[in-house]
């Protein structure tokens, strides 16, 4: 138990970067478009997600009153760009990889502090977490970098005239999902350092007489 603390550390880290994980893939404000057209978008902006694009609008609602619109992305539209496809895709696996990831940490815990001393399936276990981990944190880290890149240079995006949105925003930001997915990314992979960090203890032979 006492070699390891940091496994256990890895298990929390590894939680909470895996919360994480799944609170940036349902946000929709990944990024956030400043329009100047109020007409149907009233508020003047957007936010656009990995799944749908949503914004308060004041029409067809009673005066003092507001409704948020949302318009959900299908897989027949290939306006839509690459970067927002690939985070559909990657942020899936990683939350799966993670969720590996805390189950084969789980039971080498397990193994450990039920007092089960066997050393190559405990060490297998947290081995195999710790790759999870790290291969969630780079699915995590992709799209994120990917998309972050997309709003530093304002790129536009084709949207089908249904969803009411211009093609191109006067100024847009990173939404509070990005910042989720990079503390995610930081979690994971600490997660999975520490996991494959793990030795097993040497037990000394006692030394006969």
């Amino acid at each position: 138990v006492s070699t390891s603390h940091l496994q256990l550390a890895a298990f929390a880290l590894g939680t909470v970067g895996w919360i994480l994980c799944t609170v940036s893939l349902g946000s929709v404000e990944w990024r956030v478009w400043h329009v100047d057209n109020t007409t149907i978008i009233s508020s003047g902006i957007a936010w656009v997600g990995i799944w749908k694009v949503c914004f308060i609008s004041y029409l067809h609602v009673s005066p003092g009153y507001k409704e948020e619109f949302c318009h959900k992305f299908s897989g027949y539209d290939f306006s839509i760009p690459h970067e927002i496809h690939a985070a559909q895709g990657l942020l899936l696996i990683a939350m799966f990889m993670g969720l590996l990831g805390l189950t084969a940490t789980i039971f080498a815990l397990r193994n450990v502090y039920m007092g089960i001393t066997h050393k190559t399936l405990i060490t297998r276990f947290f081995l195999v977490g710790g790759f999870f981990y790290i291969f969630a944190g780079l699915c995590v880290l992709i799209p994120v970098s990917w998309n972050f890149y997309s709003v530093t240079h304002n790129q536009s995006i084709a949207f089908p005239p249904s969803y009411y949105m211009p093609s191109s925003p006067v100024a847009q930001e990173a939404g509070a999902a990005i910042p989720i997915g990079i503390i995610a990314v930081i979690l994971l992979l600490l997660s999975g350092s520490f996991s494959l960090s793990y030795r097993f203890p040497v037990t000394a032979n006692p030394v006969m007489k």
